[in-house]
């Protein structure tokens, strides 16, 4: 099983979040990166659950890699208090019932994913001084109702915030971060592929 899978949502390949998520793979060393910006597929679920979509091939590659990975990272701006409709159309799209998740004769719901561990990089232009008037509903959404749902147990968060405002030398300070936090994740995996 490979280490991590590194799903980056922002649909801009030249910005920080593209750059977080190119330094956490470089430092894992056993990681895979999937743009979603640069995947062919429909992020309208156009039938809802009621009748199937095709599934293009770019999108089946997607979730094989969430089967294999061990590690599930996903960078992601935070944009009006959620992710950006690329993440939330790769999720309706690529978590389907009976594959990734499904509920038990008790009606309670069970992860089909194999991934035990989970990472959130999220990055917003609201200063961190905010975040307890505003909250991070995306943070809790993606780690509770979508990766913890689907199975993934340990999911950890990290924030930064204030992009907008920060100095090089913070931007810097981040990418270094997830560097370190790639290292870390890669020994991690490395020793329990063992």
């Amino acid at each position: 099983m490979p280490g991590a899978l590194i799903l980056d949502a922002h649909p801009d390949g030249r910005s920080l979040t593209a750059a977080i998520a190119r330094r956490y793979a470089d430092a894992h060393q056993d990681a895979r990166v999937i743009a979603l910006r640069d995947l062919d597929f429909d992020p309208i679920l156009r039938f809802g659950y009621r009748e199937r979509m095709t599934i293009e091939p770019d999108l089946a590659d997607a979730r094989r890699a969430l089967h294999d990975a061990q590690t599930i990272v996903i960078a992601t701006p935070l944009w009006w208090g959620s992710v950006p409709a690329l993440l939330k159309g790769f999720f309706d799209r690529a978590l389907l019932p009976r594959h990734e998740y499904r509920y038990r004769p008790s009606g309670l719901p069970e992860g089909l994913l194999p991934a035990r561990n989970g990472r959130l990089l999220l990055l917003a232009d609201t200063p961190a001084m905010f975040t307890p008037f505003t909250g991070l509903p995306a943070q809790r959404q993606v780690t509770r109702n979508t990766l913890r749902f689907c199975g993934v147990r340990s999911v950890r968060a990290t924030r930064m915030l204030g992009v907008r405002q920060a100095s090089p030398a913070r931007r810097e300070a981040w990418l270094d971060r997830a560097a370190r936090l790639g290292s870390r994740d890669g020994r991690r995996d490395a020793q329990s592929a063992r």
